[in-house]
């Protein structure tokens, strides 16, 4: 059972397709067996003493499965989901409200924790650690404090800027669980699972192709796979081949590296426009016209972790792997010679 708080029900068609899609059991999970492995003698461990789990916090880029895991979590543990965001708690109020409406063993979800306001994030710290509620009451010289006791729950945050979390909070999670980008194989494997649930028939050669481009993020899968069934309707007989999703994914713009429009004009504008780097994060967000904090969290790890780009005491640097993606004469600075060889 599960109940959504704050956040909108999944009520329209796209929401409800991404729901089917998401593996219920761990071990219907594909990838990140690091986590998995953790998490499962951990859940039954738990289990076997008739105890809540310990809290776990879950981070890393967007798309990995951490709401997904959420829910996994909840269901071997058999227990109620909850599931709220940082930014959708305004007051200590709505947290308070929130906890206690909990039963014993549910589990809370709180996404993008690290936006969490620091007078609702204290009312964390006593609920994490002693299961309990401190509330002040009246003003001034006749204020008290009122404990309430509140049951055994499991808080899982996920955050995809865990360096953004006060070391008192992040202390207080017992499970700490850091996820990475997935391998082509593993995409694959996801992309034909999703396949067969969707009923889109796809083809072996058309799966590595679409894992390839997919940024190592089961999201991304997912969502290509649903916009290729789409062009593979219209434009064929319904079938998804190799030459069907090349020019589907030709059409989204999604290069052979995976990289699309917005990941192009970040590496164009520090090859030609800042000629290689170093430029500010701050001014590049401002040269593109993109948000800095979808810069940072949704397209700088993948140019990072797949070596385009560096992070320099000065600012992003375009590497020669930039330089030969886009096409462009090698031109090292000293910092950039420096910095590769």
């Amino acid at each position: 059972m599960e109940e959504r708080l704050i956040t909108a029900d999944i009520t329209n068609e796209d929401e409800k397709i991404e729901y089917s899609l998401r593996p219920k059991r761990l071990r219907e999970y594909i990838g990140q067996s690091k986590v998995t492995d953790k998490l499962k003698i951990f859940i039954e461990a738990a289990r076997n003493r008739s105890e809540a789990l310990d809290h776990v916090l879950l981070y890393g880029p967007p798309g990995l499965g951490k709401t997904t895991l959420a829910y996994i979590v909840s269901k071997e543990m058999n227990s109620n989901l909850k599931v709220t965001s940082g930014p959708a708690i305004e007051k200590a109020g709505d947290l308070a409200a929130i906890l206690t409406s909990l039963s014993e063993n549910d589990v809370l979800f709180i996404d993008e924790i690290h936006r969490l306001n620091r007078n609702v994030e204290e009312i964390l710290y006593p609920a994490m650690e002693d299961y309990a509620l401190d509330i002040i009451i009246g003003k001034g010289a006749s204020a008290k404090s009122i404990r309430i006791d509140l049951p055994h729950f499991t808080l899982i945050g996920a955050t995809t800027r865990v360096g953004l979390l006060t070391a008192p909070l992040r202390d207080r999670f017992g499970v700490l669980c850091s996820m990475d980008y997935y391998s082509n194989e593993e995409l694959k494997e996801i992309l034909i699972r999703s396949s067969d649930i969707l009923g889109a028939k796809t083809s072996e050669e058309a799966a590595i192709e679409i894992a390839r481009r997919s940024r190592g993020t089961p999201r991304i899968t997912n969502r290509l796979l649903k916009r290729v069934r789409d062009y593979a309707e219209v434009k064929g007989d319904g079938e998804i081949n190799l030459d069907m999703a090349k020019a589907a994914l030709n059409l989204l713009d999604i290069d052979k590296e995976g990289l699309d429009r917005i990941d192009n004009k970040i590496l164009c504008s520090i090859v030609d426009n800042f000629k290689g780097g170093p430029v500010g994060i701050e001014t590049l967000s401002y040269f593109i016209g993109e948000e800095l904090d979808t810069i940072q969290d949704v397209y700088e790890p993948y140019l990072l972790q797949q070596g385009f780009i560096l992070r320099t005491p000065r600012g992003r640097m375009a590497t020669e792997k930039a330089y030969k993606h886009l096409g462009r004469a090698i031109k090292k600075t000293e910092e950039l010679q420096y910095k590769l060889f």
